[in-house]
């Protein structure tokens, strides 16, 4: 192990401190297609029992009316988390009549994209700035590429861990200069790590191949079934650059190496014009096509594996909220939904995560480089496509290394992690997490991308089948449970009081639209 990461691990360990850690907090963001029962697209209006888009507390949309996101409140209790996740997808199954929730990363049949609808989040300044943005997205890329879906996980440390990290550090500066810091440490360490997550965790090897519909590939995919392509040894086709890509994003200089410096650059693409994209043009014939002709419309769609997130204000740019206030938590970006779970998620991912998260922080960061970031983008690309290829190498340090045996030593430099956070918790959940993951490495089949491809190739079916029926499965298994944590009577108030605030929002706007996003890019990051 590491010296500075067994020194660090150490200290944190032995009483009276042991307990620090205990108080993680987690949120759980789950995007899902709606699909009919014969696995095509929902094309109806986001469902009027799930409330606002825009107001909802647990239940909006993504990029498209058809593409569903449920948000759990961070919670410091992996339980808690899941309960409240099946509860929306309970809530959500119940509502939604013939339709179902798409179970997997790469979506269902889409005859082209032209037919997947923009979300709407109605006539306030705020959702019609939701809405434009999507269409620019669409006008950008396309709106195939908008309906892949994803998990991501909201990760944040207690207070009284940062307290005595900082002291057993022996840093000066004030505690959120510090928290930020070591947030954006752990940033640099998972980028460098990233490809062990994907590993484990891709599960999209397969998909439709009307995703690829009129477009080219540099993948030599291989057929199954009547309309299925897949890649033998992929892992996550959602983060190969089928996936979110943007040829443009490639020359920018987003790096992590203080906050200063990240903010800097995002808001630079932010700012940027690009000449691509500035030929669409911003409005034809006095109508929006997209918010700007920059690199970026806003910071979101700046496409990362993890971001360091700062809760805003109504309003408010995500730059601007962490200039202030600097990092909160972090939000990884990196996670197919997993098809085996009725939810797209499971209390040993989430374990693993925490563990995996606490490995990268307690490690030592160096500052990446242009040039060591771009080995680190092309060590998980390497995993995206080929991770479960025998003897697959990876880059570290300038040197070939083969992958297994790297994934062997950050295993075995966990171990002692998942000990300290099981003595924190009073249990041994978290180490038989880490040793169930740990059978991935010695057969890559255990991988989530290893099970479902080998499930497809023995019954030679069709990755959309084989999803429908798990959809089907997993709607009938959610109506018939009981709530766990709300109630059906939490779901019909929160959606009445987010209509209510819809209204409220719209009854409150004082000036165009035009004055609105010129507003909105107005507030500029202090960023020095």
């Amino acid at each position: 192990m590491a010296d500075i990461l067994q020194q660090r691990l150490h200290a944190l360990a032995i009483d009276p401190h042991k307990d620090a850690v205990v108080g993680i907090k987690r949120g759980i963001e789950r995007e899902t297609l709606r699909i009919n029962a014969d696995g095509t697209l929902a094309l109806t209006p986001h469902p009027g029992a799930l409330g606002s888009a825009l107001t909802h507390p647990w239940i909006t949309t993504d990029f498209s009316e058809s593409l569903l996101e449920f948000i759990t409140p961070a919670s410091d209790s992996i339980d808690t988390t899941l309960a409240q996740l099946a509860d929306i997808h309970r809530y959500t199954a119940k509502q939604l009549g013939a339709e179902w929730l798409w179970p997997a990363s790469m979506p269902c049949f889409i005859e082209q994209d032209t037919v997947i609808p923009l979300a709407q989040y109605g006539s306030s300044n705020i959702g019609r700035m939701k809405t434009l943005y999507r269409k620019g997205l669409h006008n950008r890329y396309g709106s195939m590429m908008q309906a892949i879906s994803g998990v991501h996980y909201n990760f944040s440390l207690p207070q009284s861990f940062w307290q005595l990290y900082q002291r057993q550090l022996g840093d000066q500066h004030s505690l959120q200069d510090f928290i930020s810091e070591q947030y954006l440490a752990l940033i640099r360490n998972y980028k460098r790590y990233a490809w062990l997550i994907v590993y484990l965790f891709g599960a999209s090897p397969a998909m439709c191949q009307s995703f690829l519909a009129g477009r080219s590939s540099r993948y030599s995919f291989q057929q199954l079934g009547k309309g299925s392509l897949y890649l033998p040894y992929a892992t996550s086709l959602r983060m190969s650059d089928l996936g979110y890509t943007n040829s443009a994003q490639s020359s920018l200089s987003i790096t992590y190496n203080n906050l200063p410096e990240y903010i800097a650059g995002l808001h630079s693409a932010v700012s940027q014009p690009s000449a691509e994209y500035q030929n669409i043009g911003v409005k034809h014939g006095g109508e929006y096509q997209q918010l700007n002709g920059n690199v970026l419309q806003i910071e979101n769609e700046f496409y990362s594996t993890i971001r360091p997130k700062r809760t805003t204000e109504s309003g408010e740019r995500p730059t601007c909220a962490l200039a202030k206030r600097g990092v909160e938590y972090i939000e990884v970006r990196a996670l197919d939904v997993n098809p085996f779970s009725s939810i797209g998620i499971t209390a040993e991912q989430m374990r693993l995560l925490d563990i995996f998260l606490l490995y990268c922080l307690l490690q030592e960061s160096p500052p990446l480089s242009d040039e060591q970031q771009t080995v680190t983008e092309q060590n998980l690309r390497k995993v995206v496509t080929d991770g479960r290829r025998q003897n697959l190498e990876l880059l570290q340090d300038g040197n070939s290394r083969l992958m297994l045996d790297w994934a062997e030593q950050i295993f075995a430099e966990m171990m002692p992690i998942a000990k300290w956070l099981d003595e924190a918790y009073q249990g041994s959940a978290y180490q038989a997490a880490l040793k169930q993951y740990y059978l991935c490495l010695l057969d890559p089949a255990q991988t989530l991308s290893g099970q479902l491809l080998n499930q497809l190739l023995a019954t030679q079916q069709d990755n959309g089948q084989f999803m429908l029926a798990k959809a089907e499965q997993y709607r009938a298994q959610l109506i018939s449970e009981d709530y766990q944590f709300y109630n059906a009577a939490d779901f019909s108030q929160a959606a009445a009081t987010s209509v209510q605030q819809q209204q409220q929002i719209e009854a409150a706007d004082n000036m165009s639209f035009d004055q609105y996003i010129a507003e909105y890019f107005a507030e500029v990051p202090a960023c020095n």
